[in-house]
């Protein structure tokens, strides 16, 4: 279970890991969740809380404004997949206090990009829904 960060040290520490990936040839994927419902506050709050347990005490988990982020260390995106599947499963069997859409995107370090800004921008304009999301753990979430 991993512990939920505010989105400045998420941000920090982010930028941190991507630059010691660079230095090791490692995988980093930056993954986005963004609740779409009127008070996305308390939506976001409850879907950390159930990430965190789909986490590696490893992975970084941050609750901002509105979006849900995650850092799988060593991960790339076929093997995020796997991830986002299992928390999509956890996400789709579980009672919110109001209905909602999830929207959720991935990029990945190196392939994506090698900044935060970069990868985040990237994994936005590849959000597609949970609801409809194939359960592949493969490509682009």
């Amino acid at each position: 279970m991993s512990d939920v960060l505010s989105q400045e040290t998420f941000d920090f520490v982010l930028a941190n890991e991507l630059k010691r990936a660079a230095r090791s040839q490692n995988f980093v994927t930056l993954v986005l969740m963004e609740p779409r419902v009127g008070d996305r506050s308390d939506a976001v709050r409850e879907i950390a809380v159930l990430v965190s347990r789909e986490l590696r005490e490893t992975d970084l988990l941050a609750a901002g404004e509105g979006v849900v982020s995650m850092v799988l260390l060593d991960t790339d995106l076929q093997n995020s997949g796997r991830v986002i599947d299992r928390v999509a499963a956890r996400l789709q069997n579980y009672q919110f206090t109001a209905p909602l859409d999830i929207a959720v995107g991935a990029a990945c370090c190196p392939t994506d990009g090698a900044d935060t800004d970069t990868l985040r921008r990237v994994a936005m304009s590849t959000r597609t829904d949970l609801a409809r999301r194939p359960n592949r753990g493969t490509a682009h979430a």
